[in-house]
């Protein structure tokens, strides 16, 4: 029998099954001639057994067809890949400009070496150049108007409020419905991507290839693919439904009318104790819900005791607690407190933003939903918030440069371990792990680069300028160890790439106030200044407005809620207008020039979301940004205002002056690689088909001289009317 099964390849669970019932049968002892009580029993056992180790060897034999035919139709679907593995390690933010300075400067000898074995190029970024665009473009190889994301923020036409681009993210009412009547069962938590395409890692699944994705921005809520696991980044909320509520409670009185962002509360001390709450979800009541804390203070040790539901941690001032989990009901979360300053009877305490607690997710923030929760019992507790570094508290000033950065570096050491751990498990596939501490820190101490930024005034400039130039350093030391790990596999591609760099940001512009000045904006009652979110806002006379990072609507006729601008000609010429004032703009302080380009969308991008998109895209010079209040809606009294938070770098300008970075370990066969060619890419080492809709080509396929515009190079649409074409196009757009 043994002769007759030995070509019919049965798998290797069916040789282990046949192989253990024939050694069980085979050690079984013979009969025994003795006839008692039993032995009839005994006789039929071992006949049973007999019969059933035959019955189960010939029915593997009977099911080998219809396994064969399976294994022949997946065989047929799989992939042929033409390497083992594909590495990314993503570096948000990390700057080309400033690689090859430290680079010079000796600081970055893992990189050098890694490009000589390689490459090493600059990046072409999305239009426009901020990390949810780009890090969609990554993910789907397609441009904003085919992925729909072109901010963080845009308005909701229906009403002008603003709401996230990328995520859906509210409750609705939990109802039975029982024919007769609808019984309230308590609310429910809704959560949508809007993202549109689908990311590369979905088609490598179907031809069953493993991907291990950790981190990329705009994944959440987690989307089922097959083959692979997920851990969603940016823009997972807090446990509250917001991208990042810090809580701040102090003994000093609040400034009368000072908001500082975040939830802030005035608390008193009895004796060496203080006692408040943290806010959570909504309850079914439709309020938040509480969960209460206490801290415990020793003067004469200088350390404080927090004691939140059964847990407890000791520190002293400026020290993290570790993350300690925050019951609210069954709901948990997680969140570090963090003494800022502990002077006599005076305490302040920082509560960072109430992380979705990775062990107990209230959202689904993993794919599968488990790995979240395999993540943290095998590495212990990690923030999941999609902006888990608390830019914000810095910028406001509730927490110093020291609180952040060793908050920012903490959470990079959890990612770390995060990479380790699929580096390991994923020894054939897709690995991608994006790290975002390069991106806040450049974010929050880019002014320490330039003594003479704003924001430094009085202040002590030498303390922080080490600390982006060691940040790169700390990079090359961190790729050394990735290298170490992967090892010398000339099966495995290794690619550090970044969605975008950095410049400085000097000078905020209110393009709302300009649009005013210039008519385009109409407030009522004769009122010169707005608050957030178009308080006073004319719609009925209004033309164009801002909101968010990067552009600027038309109040469309049809599109928008109260929209008076007439699709056609007289919606193009006002774009044209606007652009050619817009890149006509100077800087009162400086007679320098604002904006390098201002892009018409539709002239740069043709897919069929580019009509919700802003009809205009504002590509600012170096030192320029949205002001922070334009950011919001708000309308104020000048246009231009000085820079003065601590978050002093940005990208948010003409994506040529922010390339990101590329090192490959082998050479490419393109001489301006684009953010829209990794998902091609990636595709074609595993040998699955690039779909036509891709607009970014393999990095590894014919060589081309020539950058191919990959913004435009798959083209499926009519061009925009003549009368939107720009005559002046981008490079590497539409060339």
């Amino acid at each position: 029998m043994l002769e007759a099964l030995r070509p019919l390849r049965i798998g290797p669970r069916g040789r282990r099954v046949f192989w253990a019932l024939t050694l069980f049968v085979g050690l079984c002892a013979p009969a025994s001639a003795y006839v008692g009580p039993g032995a009839g029993m005994a006789a039929a056992g071992g006949a049973i057994v007999l019969v059933a180790t035959f019955v189960l060897a010939f029915g593997i034999v009977a099911i080998w067809p219809l396994k064969a035919a399976v294994r022949f139709v997946q065989s047929r679907g799989k992939a042929r890949p033409k390497v083992k593995r594909f590495v990314i390690l993503g570096l948000d933010g990390f700057d080309p400009g400033l690689a090859r300075r430290f680079a010079a400067e000796g600081r970055m000898p893992n990189f050098e070496k890694l490009a000589a074995e390689g490459c090493f190029h600059d990046l072409e970024t999305a239009y426009p150049s901020i990390s949810p665009v780009a890090w969609s473009s990554f993910a789907t190889g397609v441009d904003a108007s085919r992925h729909n994301i072109y901010d963080f923020l845009t308005r909701d036409p229906c009403n002008y409020l603003p709401s996230l681009s990328s995520t859906d993210v509210r409750t609705l009412p939990r109802t039975l419905n029982l024919g007769f009547a609808k019984v309230p069962m308590g609310t429910r938590a809704l959560t949508r991507l809007l993202q549109k395409s689908q990311p590369f890692w979905k088609l490598l699944g179907q031809r069953y290839v493993w991907s291990s994705i950790v981190r990329v921005p705009i994944t959440f809520p987690a989307q089922a693919f097959p083959n692979g696991t997920l851990l969603s980044g940016m823009c997972v909320p807090d446990i509250q439904g917001t991208q990042g509520s810090f809580s701040f409670y102090s003994t000093k009185s609040r400034p009368a009318g000072k908001h500082i962002g975040g939830q802030q509360y005035q608390v008193k001390k009895k004796g060496q104790v203080i006692e408040s709450n943290l806010t959570g979800p909504q309850g079914a009541d439709g309020h938040r819900t509480k969960c209460p804390f206490r801290v415990d203070l020793d003067p004469a040790t200088g350390t404080a005791t927090f004691t939140v539901g059964e847990e407890r941690a000791v520190v002293k001032a400026k020290e993290y607690t570790p993350w300690m989990t925050i019951p609210f009901g069954k709901i948990t979360g997680i969140a570090r407190f963090y003494i800022q300053s502990w002077q006599g009877e005076d305490v302040e305490i920082y509560v960072t933003p109430i992380n979705l607690d990775p062990a107990n997710p209230a959202m689904p923030i993993s794919h599968p939903f488990v790995y979240s929760i395999y993540l943290a019992k095998l590495l212990g507790p990690y923030a999941t918030l999609g902006l888990a570094e608390d830019t914000w508290a810095l910028n406001e000033r509730v927490i110093d440069e020291d609180a952040f950065l060793t908050q920012a570096w903490s959470i990079f050491d959890e990612r770390k371990k995060q990479l380790w751990d699929v580096l390991e498990k994923t020894k054939k596939g897709f690995v991608t792990v994006v790290f975002d501490t390069t991106d806040r820190v450049s974010h929050m101490f880019y002014r320490f680069l330039d003594p003479t930024h704003p924001a430094n005034h009085g202040q002590d400039v030498a303390k922080y300028a080490h600390v982006i130039p060691e940040m790169y350093g700390r990079m090359d030391e961190f790729l050394g160890e990735v290298r170490a790990k992967i090892g010398p596999d000339p099966d495995t591609v290794f690619v550090v790439m970044s969605d975008h760099g950095f410049c400085n940001f000097r000078r905020c512009v209110n393009l709302n106030s300009w649009l005013r000045d210039e008519g385009y904006l109409v407030l009522k009652d004769g009122r010169d200044t707005s608050g957030d979110w178009f308080e006073h806002v004319d719609w009925d006379r209004t033309r164009a407005f801002t909101l968010g990072l990067t552009g600027v609507f038309l109040n469309r006729k049809g599109r928008e809620a109260k929209g008076i601008v007439q699709p056609g000609a007289e919606l193009d010429g006002l774009a044209l207008e606007i652009k050619h004032k817009l890149e006509s703009l100077r800087d009162p302080l400086t007679g320098d020039r604002v904006v390098k380009e201002c892009f018409v969308t539709g002239d740069i991008h043709s897919g069929p979301y580019a009509d919700l998109a802003p009809e205009l895209l504002v590509g600012y010079e170096r030192g320029y940004r949205h002001s922070w209040d334009c950011a919001t809606g708000a309308v104020s009294k000048d246009v231009f205002t000085d820079n003065t938070k601590s978050w002093s770098g940005d990208h948010c300008v003409d994506p040529r002056l922010v390339p990101g970075v590329f090192w490959c370990n082998r050479p490419i066969t393109k001489e301006r690689p684009n953010i829209l060619d990794l998902a091609p890419t990636a595709l074609d080492l595993f040998g699955v088909p690039i779909p036509r809709y891709m607009q970014g080509k393999s990095l590894f396929g014919p060589k081309s001289d020539v950058a191919v515009p990959a913004e435009t190079a798959a083209e499926t649409t009519a061009e925009a009317p003549a009368a939107r074409r720009s005559k002046a196009k981008p490079q590497g757009v539409n060339a």
